[in-house]
């Protein structure tokens, strides 16, 4: 399957770096999209190397599987990586998110991910199973929708958005394009920042919502402390600030030593993560790729410690 939608893959060779791959080990890319990641590592592993790589997309996947038939060292799951434990423990040397959505996925209209392309209002990972947008929007009540919005969209206009959109669905029907949707929404965000689309915060929420992303992206973190073996690292890229806040915590509760106060003499309980780093995207990266301007790369290594 060729595909038509280009990707430009953010940070690759700071996250293939980031793993510290050894060539004959095990390594997991959670999220291949269309496989950037996933050549940068195989580069760099041994013929006894190998690659596992998670995607809901059904479109993800058909590329994978062309790589996959040209490279028996890599291995496929059509599904999320809230499905990592099924790796089983201690399986993996590196393990690599690069979360959100994909270029392909926002510039193909027919996703229903881009508020710039008028299309179906889908906006789901996986096509093969789960409501759409549209079909969502048909029965949320308000109250819903006002939380779906302010919580997974930081939208201060949450309320009226929401109001919109039921008072158009009563008076002309179901929502069922992007471009409906976005003029919408235009309509009751009165002020946005400069440059930045009155639709984009609604788009987002909607989106992850939908997925279930933070969800999933919780239990793949949680997963990934049985997955790696002690020595391997940890490595996330994310592209908003919802995402980015869980990562941080994650990575910052389980590697900061906690003292017991009951006795303040003893040593502190081991931590599962050690070696906590962030990295940002270099200004020519950003200026060749303007997609890269909000990510962060949080890097962590799996020490000998129980989860």
């Amino acid at each position: 399957m060729q595909d038509s939608w280009s990707h430009q893959t953010v940070l690759l060779t700071e996250a293939v770096q980031a793993l510290a791959i050894n060539p004959d080990g095990h390594y997991v890319d959670a999220t291949f999209g269309r496989g950037g990641h996933a050549r940068g590592i195989l580069q760099q592993l041994s013929p006894q190397g190998r690659l596992t790589v998670f995607d809901k997309d059904p479109q993800a996947v058909a590329v994978a599987r062309e790589l996959a038939a040209q490279d028996a060292r890599l291995s496929i799951r059509h599904e999320g990586f809230a499905h990592l434990s099924a790796l089983g423990e201690g399986s993996a040397d590196g393990l690599l998110m690069d979360l959100g959505v994909s270029s392909p996925q926002i510039d193909n209209p027919e996703r229903g991910f881009s508020f710039r392309h008028d299309g179906p209002l889908d906006m789901r990972m996986d096509t093969t199973r789960g409501q759409s947008v549209a079909q969502w929007l048909e029965t949320v009540d308000v109250s819903t929708l006002t939380e779906v919005i302010r919580d997974y969209g930081e939208e201060r206009f949450a309320a009226p958005v929401a109001k919109a959109i039921d008072r158009r669905r009563q008076e002309r029907g179901p929502l069922r394009t992007t471009r409906e949707l976005a003029e919408v929404v235009a309509g009751a965000v009165k002020t946005r920042e400069p440059g930045k689309d009155p639709a984009t915060r609604t788009f987002q929420a909607l989106r992850i919502f939908i997925n279930a992303e933070l969800e999933e992206l919780q239990q793949a973190l949680s997963a990934s402390l049985q997955v790696l073996r002690p020595g391997g690292r940890l490595v996330v890229i994310s592209f908003h600030s919802l995402e980015d806040r869980r990562v941080k915590q994650f990575m910052s509760g389980h590697s900061r030593p906690v003292v017991d106060r009951r006795v303040p003499f003893a040593e502190p309980a081991p931590m599962p993560l050690s070696d906590v780093s962030r990295l940002m995207p270099s200004a020519p990266e950003v200026a060749a790729n303007p997609r890269a301007r909000s990510a962060v790369m949080r890097v962590a290594t799996r020490t000998g410690a129980p989860a």
